[in-house]
């Protein structure tokens, strides 16, 4: 008989035993736990009889050894007289499968014998067949599964029922009840038992029965005919079969047996027993892989390592516990559940949340094993990763033998080796994937019903998927879904979802009272609510606008208020007043500035957790985040309409944006972030954000920086401190960088405190004049900056050397007022643009009047109007090109071609002025992209090599053949473009990314949205408005607008039949330059 020394799990020296499987060793002889004290194995002595020792052997041991306590606390006993760990466990398996084998013979609802309720049994966790199901469903019951009509009728749960506690089962007079009741109620009171673990006094493994005086005075049935005596062999297995009804048996067979002697009997061996409890309790024969697929001359260590520990099997789904032992993950889950949460090996104590993954190069070990196929005519050596394919190849290419026509037998030998994953992480709803894990999970799928698709309807995937969809609908009789998805497959709409509702009246700027009358016009006309009610969008708004998620800043930040759940705030709220104490004169409104950023933040959520999967990153590889932010700030002009009333305000706007242009994180071990999210349309007006709007003229300095002074403080806050806030389901860190490039000239000016545009210093990124700047009009770099300012405004306020007006203004170089906002000194392209056709305007009108030849003679006004009705006139007879009251973006554009240069020239008399001008108009389109561009490295490489040469070729030029025009000046942007351009593309990488277009596209929105919300009151008003603007940029309404694009504008179309100007036809209105 083989031993349990000769088994490799078993084969450990007690010396290199864990302490605490030898503290548990004496403390169950200590406290006699019950359950622990049962009847040993056939294998084993009695537990009462102790061997005796020498004398001698007693006070060998001193009191500093570890066996000394032991043996004080076991009265004298030594150590080895005390019960080992295995044989325990094998004793609590023992009783374990006892008891389940009580709990098979009893109903899992009523506690009745199953034998006594004629009928077939069922589970208690599985579906219905097909009988109970059409019989529940003619009563209205819609229920798939036993759980869910259990919970209705008996009112108890049976989805969390264990093997080691619970019946799995339950009588055929419990299913009539259930059926009688219709799934719904019991017509007949059932009381359900209360089932408990396994105890040493457990009721159902050792049943007590009543004594003499609780009986009940019924007469004796007579007894019946007794069956011939068996023989005393054939009587011994007849009652050992019989020990699975109930554990007492079992266990009186056993002492029976100790009592008698030993039975010429071949008895199982402890090792084979203790397996086959331990299968009964994970179940796991059909799912794992049996170790007797791999080679025999394998050493016994390596099959001990890549065995489960509890089953024998082949590890599948390996975990490894704290005292790395190594287990299939179901598997030691249901062995935790039965027997305590202790190590089947060293009994160490661990909880479920101790286990993880063995290491990666275990796992590759692992999968390389070579396994021997389980077909006999095959014999063949396959990995065990490749396993599963080499099974399933066979159930297809399999050939029917003589006895087995069908197959039947060779399918099932082939399917016990197919391995199952049902243990470890429970497998995640198709729903609650990701994008790109459904179409992972679905590609197989997706394959065949493409194939049919070509095949049988023409290639029309999407008709097929909807109809399948459709179909498992009426099979399951949701009827009310089917007819919803049977009108949206046949055009007619049913039942939009809010955000989509919310989505389309943004995007089509329909007021409350328009939404109301189309929402109850189609509602009338149809008969479906096809449109969603107005409360159900002002709901669907809370989500999308600043002040609904939660956050926290590490450190907090100074002087900003810790609540988070605000929203739009009274923009005078940090107003300071002034000397005399008036009150303002203006309206602003606005987010508070971090929470916007968060509100933001969580818009990209989808678009963040995407790039991070992109790149292959893991959570705990990212230490953090870095937001990159674009703010934007210009003037919107006259904003006046003839409704609402309140306080007299100047109907000029000014508005502050903010636009997400990149979001990379750092990763360890590297020092350069990765980028994993970067706006590729950073100067759309869907990118820019709206912060702050207030009816107030830019060129009011005092009104601007009281109203902009909160906003700057919380900007410096934030730059001290890291937002933490949930992400995809997890807490991350954020640090923002913010850059002011979004500003035009006068805005730049305003902001850090420098001279009008008309000043002698002519650039707000270098110090030089412009009589400098026209004389040496590219040797320039960027000298300027805001703490510079700051520092020439404290010389200019104090006057320290006391020097005249013209000396501190030459010392400060043009700084008059104390700058208020960090500006980064850069080059807005849009108004760059602007300002250049500008000048060629100008350029063209004096070579029609040949201003080259009349020399210190100025031409009179009439003259230049004259001039410039004659370039009016050309253009829009040759090129359809309007004349405009002041110059903007669309026709900058059409202007700075080489088609306009064309139509100029023949309005120019001389050969050579025509060539220098074609010369000019070509070098600028050629260093125009480099700025202009948002990437200029790879959209326009060869313009970006060319630069310097280009604007040398093009100052030589002005200061040569258009010397009349440029002696001793120049304008800004001509400067800037000529002198700056390549420093600033060096820093930055792009010019155009950068640029304040998006923010001057938002001019035609406000006006827009204040049309739709023209409300009494200008307060409420500009609510609206911000409100509205905010989610005409929330990138979650985008994406519905994307797919019901066309639907929007018919619907527009239909609600306000009035000619729609489209977007390439608004033009941009700017200042004149």
């Amino acid at each position: 008989m083989e031993s349990r020394a000769d088994i490799p799990r078993y084969s450990m020296p007690d010396e290199v035993q864990h302490t605490y499987s030898k503290f548990s060793d004496w403390k169950f002889k200590l406290f006699r736990v019950r359950s622990m004290e049962k009847v040993p194995l056939p294998s084993e002595p009695s537990p009462n009889v102790v061997p005796s020792k020498p004398p001698g052997e007693v006070g060998d041991v001193g009191p500093g050894h570890p066996g000394s306590l032991m043996r004080l606390c076991l009265g004298g006993k030594s150590k080895e007289n005390v019960e080992a760990n295995s044989q325990r466990v094998d004793q609590k398996l023992q009783e374990i499968d006892t008891h389940m084998s009580c709990l098979k013979s009893l109903c899992r609802l009523c506690g009745m014998s199953l034998h006594k309720a004629k009928g077939p049994e069922h589970e208690a966790q599985g579906a219905l067949d097909e009988g109970s199901r059409l019989s529940l469903r003619r009563m209205g019951c819609k229920a798939q599964g036993w759980p869910d009509v259990i919970l209705k009728v008996f009112k108890v749960d049976v989805t969390a029922d264990m093997e080691t506690v619970h019946p799995q089962t339950f009588c055929h007079r419990c299913w009539m009840a259930a059926i009688r009741g219709g799934g719904f109620c019991s017509f007949v009171p059932t009381k359900v038992p209360e089932w408990r673990p396994h105890t040493s006094g457990c009721p159902l493994c050792f049943p007590t029965r009543p004594s003499a005086y609780q009986r009940k005075g019924r007469k004796r049935a007579k007894a019946l005919r007794r069956a011939p005596s068996l023989a005393k062999r054939r009587k011994w297995e007849a009652q050992g079969s019989a020990a699975g009804v109930g554990g007492k048996r079992m266990l009186r067979a056993l002492v029976d047996q100790q009592q008698q002697g030993p039975v010429s009997r071949s008895r199982v061996k402890p090792g084979a027993q203790r397996a086959l409890w331990v299968k009964n309790i994970t179940l796991c024969q059909k799912e794992h892989l049996s170790a007797k697929l791999l080679p025999a001359d394998l050493p016994a260590d390596f099959l001990c390592a890549v065995t489960c520990q509890v089953c024998d099997h082949l590890l599948s789904d390996p975990v490894q516990s704290p005292c790395r032992h190594l287990f299939c993950r179901g598997c030691i889950l249901k062995y935790s559940r039965a027997l305590g949460t202790q190590c089947p090996a060293c009994s160490l104590p661990f909880q479920p949340t101790d286990l993880k993954s063995p290491p990666k190069t275990f796992l590759a070990v692992l999968q390389s094993l070579s396994l021997l196929c389980p077909r006999e005519d095959c014999g063949e050596r396959v990995r065990m990763d490749s396993f599963r394919a080499h099974c399933l190849d066979h159930l297809q290419q399999r050939q029917p033998e003589k006895d087995d026509p069908l197959g039947l037998h060779t399918d099932r030998e082939l399917d016990r080796y197919l391995p199952v994953n049902k243990g470890g992480r429970p497998r995640q709803h198709l729903l609650s994937l990701t994008r790109r894990a459904q179409k992972h999970r679905l590609k197989e799928l997706k394959n065949h019903v493409r194939a049919f698709a070509d095949k049988e309807e023409g290639g029309d995937t999407k008709s097929v998927c909807l109809t399948l969809f459709l179909l498992a609908l009426r099979a399951g009789n949701e009827h009310k879904q089917a007819d919803e998805l049977e009108a949206t497959m046949q055009g007619r709409g049913y039942g939009l979802h809010p955000a989509v509702c919310l989505a389309i009246r943004v995007n089509t700027f329909l007021s409350c009272s328009q939404y109301h009358k189309m929402y109850r016009t189609v509602k009338a006309t149809s008969g479906r609510q096809i449109f969603q009610p107005l409360h159900t969008l002002r709901a669907a708004e809370k989500e999308l606008l600043p002040g609904f998620h939660p956050f926290e800043w590490q450190p907090a930040l100074k002087g900003v208020s810790s609540s988070w759940d605000l929203g739009i705030l009274d923009g005078l709220s940090g107003w300071t007043s002034s000397v005399e104490d008036i009150p303002a004169d203006t309206i602003a409104r606005r987010f508070r500035y971090d929470v916007a950023l968060v509100s933001a933040l969580k818009d990209m959520e989808e678009d963040i957790m995407e790039g991070l999967k992109e790149h292959g990153l893991e959570d705990s590889s990212v230490t953090g985040f870095s937001v990159t932010i674009k703010e934007s700030c210009d003037g919107m002009g006259d904003v006046s309409e003839k409704h609402g009333n309140g306080p007299p305000v100047p109907e000029k706007a000014v508005r502050f944006s903010f636009t997400v242009m990149s979001v990379s994180v750092q990763v360890e071990g590297e020092e350069a972030g990765v980028l994993i999210f970067h706006e590729m349309k950073p100067n759309s007006e869907l990118s820019c954000k709206p912060l702050c709007l207030m009816l107030v003229d830019e060129s009011d300095h005092e009104t601007l920086t009281a109203i902009l002074g909160p906003v700057v403080a919380e900007r410096n806050a934030m730059k001290e401190s890291r937002l933490i806030l949930s992400l995809g389901g997890m807490m991350r860190s954020f640090r923002f960088h913010f850059r002011g490039t979004g500003y035009d000239e006068k805005m730049v000016r305003e902001m850090e405190g420098l001279e009008a545009s008309g000043s002698t210093y002519i650039c707000t990124l270098c110090d030089s004049t412009r009589s400098e700047a026209s004389h040496n009009m590219v040797l320039h770099s960027i000298t300027r900056s805001h703490q510079e300012n700051l520092e020439r405004y404290e010389l200019w306020r104090s006057n320290p050397f006391s020097e005249s007006a013209d000396e501190l203004r030459d010392r400060v170089k043009g700084v008059s007022a104390k700058p208020f906002m960090e500006t980064t000194p850069t080059l807005d392209a849009l108004h760059c643009d602007i300002g250049n056709a500008t000048e060629f305007y100008k350029i063209f009108q004096d070579e029609i009047g040949e201003m080259h030849a009349r020399g210190d003679n100025p031409p009179s006004r009439e003259e230049r109007r004259r001039w410039r009705a004659t370039l009016d006139k050309q253009l829009r007879k040759k090129m359809k090109l309007k004349p405009v009251m002041r110059m903007n973006g669309n026709y900058a554009r059409r202007l700075m071609t080489a088609e306009a240069a064309e139509v100029v020239c023949e309005l120019v008399r001389s050969d050579e002025r025509r060539q220098a001008l074609r010369e000019l108009v070509e070098l600028y389109m050629q260093m125009k992209p480099v700025w202009r561009s948002t990437f200029p490295a790879r959209e326009c490489p060869d313009q970006l090599c060319q630069y310097s040469f280009n604007s040398q070729r093009f100052a030589e030029l002005l200061s040569t053949t258009f010397k009349y025009r440029y002696d001793g000046k120049i304008t800004n942007y001509l400067h800037k473009t000529l002198a700056h351009v390549p420093e600033i593309v060096e820093r930055d990488g792009s010019i155009g990314a950068w640029a304040s277009e998006g923010n001057e596209s938002g001019n035609k929105l406000f006006r827009r949205f204040r049309k739709m919300h023209a409300r009494q009151s200008k307060s409420f008003e500009l609510e609206d408005v911000l409100k509205h603007h905010w989610l005409y940029t929330s990138k979650y309404l985008q994406k519905f607008m994307e797919a019901h694009k066309n639907s929007a504008k018919a619907l527009q179309a239909t609600i306000n039949p009035e000619e729609i100007v489209d977007d390439s036809d608004m033009l941009l209105e700017t200042p004149d330059f």
